[in-house]
């Protein structure tokens, strides 16, 4: 089947052709990779750039909740607050997307009509991804005839790590051909690798690599649910596939840290590690995301005491 990056189309005709590409990559130098995500980590953002840095970050967010006591009240006002981060400033941009399970899709869709914001619903059996293939495109075809516009999907870290780099692959490709829509724009695909579950950087680098060949529009992190999700240095090694994947192919694929970014102070470290290793082409929320529910509440604090030099009181925003 034919993939995203013709140039790789040797590298993906078979198992074998597949694993030798991935094992082929070159290893990942891990105290270098660590020492260059703390360095950048230390970078000292003031001011203006300051302002600009958290006006950014709040709009490269995909507002997030996944849990089993969602309703579609909780649901209506998250995309509220989506829409109006700060109800005393309309000035404050507003977030990405809203992100949420494939039954509140829906309800996250008509919330969120002509506002903007995309609606962003996990699928493939989240987060575990232990469900049969069937079962997993058709929790796809349900949030995107829900209208979704974005997926995000887990790949089947048990085949990944066991070495059936094809079957994750292939798993891809059929999910990805489920985001596709006859009347409009097709859902874009967020792969989420659970980076905590892959025990190594080569791993990660590899990971990488296997979702944009099979099509991803995105690389994302971790699902939220373990104990290890974004790092600076995890972030920083996805960002340099997705740069290096462009430079060789022409296709450019963003990247999504999710889970355990929750301070301001945090988003913008992120933020400099995309700036100095993929570029400002990738300083965009087309193109970076975070996946959050509470970093959403530190940078409005952040933001209006850059704009009045106080903090605010415990009840300037709403409790997620």
């Amino acid at each position: 089947m034919p993939t995203t990056a013709p140039a790789f189309s040797d590298a993906t005709a078979s198992d074998s052709a597949l694993r030798r590409f991935l094992h082929g990559l070159p290893g990942v130098d891990a105290v270098g990779l660590e020492a260059r995500a703390a360095s950048l980590g230390t970078r000292s953002i003031k001011t203006t750039a300051k302002a600009y840095a958290i006006d950014l970050a709040i709009s490269m967010i995909d507002l997030t909740t996944l849990e089993g006591a969602d309703t579609p009240g909780k649901v209506r006002a998250l995309a509220a607050k989506a829409v109006n981060p700060d109800p005393t400033d309309r000035t404050t941009p507003r977030t990405a997307a809203v992100c949420v399970y494939p039954d509140m899709a829906a309800t996250a869709v008509a919330a969120l009509a002509g506002s903007g914001v995309k609606v962003a619903s996990v699928a493939t059996a989240f987060p575990a991804g232990r469900a049969a293939l069937d079962v997993k495109l058709a929790d796809v075809r349900d949030a995107v005839a829900a209208g979704a516009d974005e997926i995000d999907m887990v790949i089947d870290r048990g085949a990944f790590l066991s070495g059936r780099y094809l079957k994750v692959y292939e798993e891809i490709l059929a999910v990805k051909a489920q985001c596709a829509r006859a009347d409009g724009p097709d859902a874009r695909l967020k792969v989420i690798f659970e980076t905590g579950e892959l025990s190594t950087y080569d791993n990660i680098r590899r990971a990488s690599w296997l979702g944009m060949l099979a099509g991803a529009d995105f690389i994302k992190t971790s699902t939220g649910k373990v104990s290890t999700n974004a790092t600076p240095a995890n972030t920083l090694l996805m960002l340099e596939a997705v740069r290096d994947f462009r430079a060789q192919t022409g296709v450019q694929i963003g990247v999504k840290p999710a889970g355990g970014i929750r301070t301001s102070k945090d988003a913008i470290k992120f933020l400099v590690l995309v700036n100095e290793t993929a570029g400002e082409d990738w300083l965009d929320n087309h193109w970076f995301r975070f996946g959050a529910s509470s970093l959403l509440n530190d940078l409005l604090m952040q933001r209006q005491k850059l704009s009045t030099g106080r903090y605010s009181g415990p009840d300037y925003v709403t409790v997620d």
